[in-house]
């Protein structure tokens, strides 16, 4: 492609920039651009990387603690966990990509998402995933299933890292535009940490990995814009990915941290070259020279243009320590990864890329990142809608009847057809798989061990966005305590509809401030995370979905607990005060066929209260048997503690109210234990002496699941429901 292409208005539309932004741009370098430079800033200032929607409202998320070493502004974020070891972790989203191509959109958002992990200097040990797809009986959900959880599983597999958890669910708002959100976690040491700042003039920048190509050319481009009936046609933006490629790197890498090479690294992701090349440079307050001639292509005749733009996968970026150039390329020649000096740092404060002996783009390198619009976009907050009482809502069924909708439900159906695809043991050191509250690894030999989930309610954040984005992060901080980790940290993906509608962002700025409550409610900062907008389709946007991504800590990993009743003859015990909470709740959609009503209200004081004494249970080794009350209340919980292990339960005593609130309400801030029966007196006394409201309301053992009044249901007969749906649907039997 030639350099001096006249740069039209159309020219400018088509790279994504308003014609005031294009203005902007102009008064910045004073001259009209050449194409590789409007490329180059078309890709640092469209949303994915210049969050220019979403900065001023992200600023307010508490990111600090004396436990984290790196908030938001790297590639991941870093906390200590004591010893001298640091986790480092990240979620983001490749939702576009998904949807044009499920296979390579989905395997190149784990790639990516690992090599932010282990940029960083972490071994990754660990990924989650959280999913949602459009209505079951859309045409293209099935295809959208199968290529997105094959992918997923292709990568992470073939790379050799165990998925450990994550969430699934289905509505028709993700129709025409599915979220794949992915989570990665790695250890480090806690004073061996790498970060993108280059210090230091005339420093080699290498580039490192696999050759770049013409894949994902505009990729960061087209996520940062809505979907119509021509999307099909992007498919040349999705990149390819090669997890045995991305093993190398990880390994190459590592070892030329341990050797002492590396002045600073980052890795080539969203607009390729392009992002990296600037943010190492203006980060360290340097210039950067670039000669493309240098640069491994697998295509011949690449343009300038092209190469600053691919996002071909597997691909870092690294400013390497004087004198140690030879060393570092022996290692990556051991490795069979391509190394390559393509330039240098220098005291100018210049962006300059050439190729060919032509200076293709000399641009301000600050002012490529710091100068990208900033907006207040106009925003009308959601109006409130009113809470549902109950008595007003009448049973279309019986409880029984009702348990086993909700339990054989797209939303609430066993997920185990998608991580049984998955390898959730490689490494050794999976402690809890998928199907529980969070995934426990065993940290090394132990003895500490990390939890860690990733969970949204989004027909909350829909309904009331600020108690949505504080629902979302308190059953974070509830499923990892749960297994008896105590919450340190979050990172988010923020996925929501086109900010240029007053009304979606009203629903970003709400769930972020109900994200920033309850975070500095519960000494959980914001570590990192990623914002993902203009997730609609012909005007429909997506459900409002701040995915929470939970990282927690035990002291010693063989004090934890999960879902599953594990004897017979033990007191079930109820954590947390039950009204009876229907608006929003899975059964009043599922069951009674409503989506409407105010969502339960999150008292963080109250979730933290009784979240501390749940945790301090688990940790005394009183208690091994543990399950958070989400999606379904009460009952679900219930069946799902019956169904882990296939041991029934008899309930004898609920709390006050019409049977079916109290059972299938979702009030929040509440837990269901199992102790010895000796033991639950001394519990609940303790509970009382808390403040935390506690009641007993039966017993496990046998092989059915019996509540009052409702004939008894054969655990065996709602495994089969709850296991079902999900297979039957992917063979084509179900919708």
């Amino acid at each position: 492609m030639p350099n001096d292409i006249k740069i039209t208005p159309q020219l400018v539309a088509e790279h994504g920039l308003k014609p005031d932004e294009y203005q902007r741009f102009l008064h910045l370098i004073g001259r009209e651009p050449t194409i590789t430079e409007l490329g180059i800033v078309s890709a640092m200032w469209n949303e994915h990387c210049s969050y220019k929607s979403s900065k001023i409202h992200l600023k307010t998320l508490p990111t600090k603690a004396p436990w984290v070493i790196q908030g938001p502004g790297e590639n991941a974020g870093v906390i200590d966990i004591g010893d001298g070891t640091a986790i480092v972790f990240k979620m983001e989203s490749h939702n576009h990509p998904s949807f044009i191509e499920p296979y390579q959109g989905a395997t190149t958002g784990v790639g990516g998402i690992l090599r932010d992990v282990f940029t960083m200097g972490a071994r990754p040990i660990a990924v989650l995933d959280a999913l949602r797809f459009g209505s079951p009986d859309h045409p293209k959900t099935r295809h959208l299933v199968s290529g997105v959880v094959a992918g997923i599983g292709g990568y992470g597999n073939s790379f050799g890292v165990p998925n450990v958890g994550g969430a699934t669910g289905f509505h028709t708002r993700y129709d025409g535009n599915i979220l794949v959100n992915a989570m990665a976690v790695g250890i480090a040491k806690a004073d061996e940490i790498f970060y993108a700042k280059a210090s230091g003039v005339g420093k080699a920048i290498v580039y490192l990995g696999s050759k770049t190509g013409r894949d994902g050319i505009h990729g960061a481009t087209m996520a940062s814009a809505e979907f119509d009936d021509k999307s099909e046609e992007k498919r040349p933006t999705v990149q390819v990915g090669d997890p045995f490629a991305e093993k190398l790197l990880l390994e190459a890498c590592l070892e030329i941290m341990a050797a002492g090479h590396v002045d600073a690294i980052q890795d080539m992701g969203a607009a390729g070259l392009t992002c990296s090349a600037v943010e190492m440079g203006a980060k360290g307050d340097l210039g950067v020279e670039l000669d493309l001639d240098k640069v491994p292509c697998r295509e011949e005749g690449m343009s300038a243009y092209e190469m600053m733009l691919s996002e071909s996968q597997e691909r870092m970026l690294m400013v390497i320590k004087p004198g140690h150039e030879e060393a570092a390329e022996a290692i990556f020649q051991k490795w069979g990864l391509d190394f390559a000096v393509v330039g240098h740092t220098t005291d100018t404060l210049r962006f300059v890329v050439k190729h060919q002996g032509e200076v293709m783009a000399d641009l301000p390198i600050k002012e490529l990142g710091d100068e990208a619009p900033e907006y207040d976009r106009p925003w009308i907050e959601t109006a409130p809608q009113q809470r549902i009482a109950a008595e007003s809502v009448a049973p279309p069924c019986g409880n029984a009847e009702a348990l086993k909708q909700l339990i054989g439900s797209p939303d609430l159906s066993s997920k185990r057809w998608i991580w049984e695809q998955y390898d959730t043991l490689i490494l050794g050191n999976s402690v809890v798989r998928p199907g529980g509250d969070a995934g426990v690894i065993r940290i090394e030999d132990g003895p500490k061990g990390l939890a860690m989930t990733a969970d949204v309610t989004p027909r909350y954040c829909e309904a009331d966005p600020f108690e949505g984005g504080k629902q979302a992060v308190a059953e974070a901080w509830r499923n990892l305590t749960a297994t008896g980790a105590t919450p340190l940290a979050i990172t988010d993906n923020l996925n929501f509809g086109n900010p240029e509608k007053p009304e979606v962002m009203g629903q970003f700025v709400g769930c972020v401030r109900g994200i920033g409550e309850a975070c500095k409610a519960l000494d959980f900062p914001v570590v990192s995370g990623n914002v993902s907008l203009y997730n609609e389709t012909n005007g429909v946007s997506i459900l409002p979905t701040p995915t929470i991504g939970g990282v927690g800590v035990m002291a010693d990993v063989t004090k934890h607990a999960t879902v599953a009743f594990k004897a017979e003859g033990e007191a079930i015990i109820l954590i947390g005060e039950t009204a009876g909470w229907l608006g929003q709740s899975a059964y009043l959609a599922t069951v009674c066929g409503r989506e409407e009503g105010a969502p339960p209200p999150v008292d963080l004081a109250i979730e933290r209260r009784n979240g501390d004494f749940v945790r301090g249970l688990i940790a005394g080794g009183k208690v091994e048997t543990c399950h958070d009350l989400s999606d379904g209340g009460l009952a679900v919980t219930l069946a799902e503690m019956a169904m882990a292990k296939g041991i029934g339960a008899t309930i004898e005593t609920l709390p006050a109210g019409p049977a079916h609130a109290v059972l299938f309400g979702e009030d929040q801030a509440r837990y269901v234990l199992t102790v010895p029966a000796a033991e639950a007196e001394a519990v609940i006394a303790a509970a009382k002496a808390a403040g935390v409201p506690a009641l007993a309301i039966g017993r496990t053992g046998g092989a059915s699941l019996s509540l009052p009044g409702e004939q008894a249901l054969a655990v065996a007969d709602l495994r089969k429901i709850h296991e079902d749906w999900l297979p039957s649907y992917m063979a084509g039997k179900a919708a």
